[in-house]
């Protein structure tokens, strides 16, 4: 159905204006201060509400296949769309892994068939799939993710001459995890001495330390200037990274760093709280680091704002400190809480809409996504910023159930989220009628 946004305030490439847009084909047909509506056209009045580009969610652990009891595509994309994230990206770490083609495939013939939101995959690296790296065409996945830390399985990548041989050899856009494991399992062992056997959660940024992320960052960003290779760094979580990367428009840069709307959101004096439910790695830090993060944010040392969306189930987060898994859920209420950094003055607008739809886009070459411009893919979503909601327990749709942001409030409300076109979310209710397509990828190592 065609459809017509009227009087909406849109939010789009630094500009804030009132105006309307219209839908014809799953792709924005025109975008004026005022259209006319044609017959048999749906028209939604937007009374003000900020329109922004969908946003694209470069991190997300959506568990299948092999852990489909905390989550599967279906779910999690469905707790995207509600939340406003119409793309997402989705890590190798399942079961089995996704570092051969064949696995990745399996992955895109899973989401074809179940998921609302679009998406792509990464390709996972080993100390032993070089080859199945080297053979990767740019632009059949989003990207070679590479686990310089702990991971699931055969997933960490230790050995230093395969890592020299990624960064040499890969045809893809290289995106790292950056922990450095020699160092956490010495702060674990110092901590059981100092502080006993059995530890809690307020332990783990000490565990997960602040010098584990620098000196393994340190060594990513060395041998990508070593070998003139795009790297793209996850999860940043302490300030001290932040020295290491540049405070420069996109467009400039090789080496790209992102954070997660945890490390905006928490920290460490909120670990006697939440406990194990924001154990999550790296992990999150000090009031200070949080600031930090927000002021990089916003001044453009980092770039990218996402998730890690890592579900696991209650029972497995209620277990000891040591036997909890590590992540959280975030997909649904991710634009919310980073709305409550632009309503505090920490970021503005403009600037959460570039780092959470526009710089994905670009920096993973995602092609007519991630923008409000006229011919591309109408994926949108539609803000309330004065109609408050509380995190409720029985509105979470993640798999597992549970979210760390229950009985918070927001001063936000995702009114509605269009996918391709479609009208997924609208006023608390999915339709998933229409299911999400595999995004074209456009970059790959160059």
């Amino acid at each position: 159905m065609d459809q017509l946004i009227k009087h909406a305030t849109i939010v789009n490439e630094g500009r804030r204006f009132q105006g309307d847009l219209r839908i014809r084909g799953g792709r924005i047909e025109a975008i004026a201060t005022s259209l006319a509506a044609r017959e048999g056209e749906r028209v939604l009045d937007a009374a003000g509400r900020l329109l922004l580009p969908g946003v694209i969610d470069d991190q997300v652990h959506f568990r299948e296949p092999g852990l489909e009891h905390k989550a599967t595509i279906a779910t999690e994309s469905r707790a995207a769309v509600a939340g406003g994230i119409t793309t997402f990206m989705d890590m190798p770490n399942t079961r089995p892994p996704a570092v051969t083609r064949a696995a990745v495939d399996d992955k895109f013939a899973r989401a074809a068939g179940s998921s609302l939101a679009n998406y792509s995959f990464y390709l996972g690296a080993t100390n032993d799939n070089l080859e199945d790296i080297r053979r990767m065409p740019a632009g059949a996945v989003c990207a070679l993710k590479v686990f310089m830390g702990a991971s699931t399985g055969n997933m960490l990548v230790d050995d230093p001459r395969t890592l020299e041989a990624i960064f040499r050899d890969s045809p893809l856009l290289v995106v790292t995890h950056c922990e450095d494991t020699p160092t956490i399992d010495a702060n674990l062992a110092a901590e059981k001495v100092l502080h006993g056997p059995q530890l809690d959660a307020t332990r783990h940024p000490y565990i997960r330390s602040r010098e584990a992320c620098v000196k393994s960052t340190k060594l990513a960003i060395g041998l990508a200037r070593r070998h003139d290779a795009r790297l793209h760094v996850l999860h940043i979580s302490t300030a001290d990274e932040l020295a290491l990367f540049e405070r420069a428009p996109l467009a400039a840069k090789r080496i790209t760093a992102e954070t997660c709307t945890h490390f905006l959101h928490f920290d460490a004096d909120d670990y006697p709280r939440l406990g194990n439910r924001i154990k999550c790695n790296p992990a999150i830090k000090l009031a200070s680091d949080r600031e930090a993060i927000v002021r990089a944010l916003a001044e453009g040392t980092l770039d990218v704002l996402a998730t890690d969306h890592a579900p696991h189930t209650a029972e497995e987060k209620a277990q000891s400190y040591e036997q909890a898994p590590s992540g959280l859920p975030l997909v649904q209420h991710h634009l919310q809480a980073a709305l409550e950094r632009v309503r505090d003055g920490d970021l503005s607008l403009e600037i959460l809409v570039e780092r959470a739809c526009h710089a994905p886009a670009t920096l993973f070459g995602v092609r007519e996504r991630g923008f409000l411009r006229e011919g591309y893919f109408a994926d949108l979503v539609l803000v309330d910023p004065a109609r408050p909601q509380y995190v409720r327990h029985e509105d979470v749709l993640s798999k597992c159930g549970w979210s760390p942001f229950e009985g918070e409030k927001f001063h936000s409300t995702i009114v509605a989220t269009w996918v391709n076109g479609h009208r997924a979310w609208y006023e608390g209710k999915l339709d998933d009628s229409v299911l999400g397509q595999r995004v074209e990828i456009a970059r790959g190592r160059i």
